[in-house]
């Protein structure tokens, strides 16, 4: 019998400027986040503006049943060390809270570690608020492991 669980018919493409007020939803449903984010106005459509102008990043929506369920921002980073090598950094990454725990995660972060690779990354990163001791655990759970300590200073 077929798999009908939401992860295995999500599908995966390019967010649009319509897709963005429910993308900065996704993304401020969480106590962590929501200061920060705000509320959906001109900065975030000038962000998603730069975005879609990079030729290094790409906002990503996950659809189900033609509702937006999920996101994630990949940005490429080309670099210096390691030999040159491109990294992948996963940003943003959000599933609809209804939906959690049926492997909606997974299947976005499948799909960001194939869109690393298609694009010649040799290593994926990312950062999580350490308010977030379950986003912890499901990373672990990918095989990432918390190999460095982050700074980061507002400007």
């Amino acid at each position: 019998m077929p798999d009908s669980s939401p992860a295995v018919q999500v599908t995966f493409r390019a967010a649009t400027l319509a897709d963005l007020p429910r993308v900065v939803e996704l993304i401020a449903d969480d106590p962590v986040a929501a200061a920060r984010t705000g509320e959906f106005g001109p900065g975030h459509v000038a962000g998603f503006e730069a975005i879609e102008a990079s030729g290094n990043d790409e906002l990503v929506v996950a659809e189900l049943d033609g509702a937006v369920v999920g996101c994630l921002q990949l940005t490429f980073v080309p670099g210096i060390s390691r030999g040159g090598a491109t990294r992948l950094l996963v940003e943003a990454v959000r599933v609809d809270a209804r939906l959690r725990g049926r492997g909606l995660g997974r299947a976005l972060m499948a799909y960001a570690h194939a869109r690393g690779r298609e694009r010649g990354c040799v290593l994926a990163q990312l950062t999580s608020d350490k308010e977030r001791p379950d986003a912890h655990r499901f990373y672990r759970s990918l095989g990432y492991a918390q190999s460095h300590e982050g700074f980061k200073l507002p400007l």
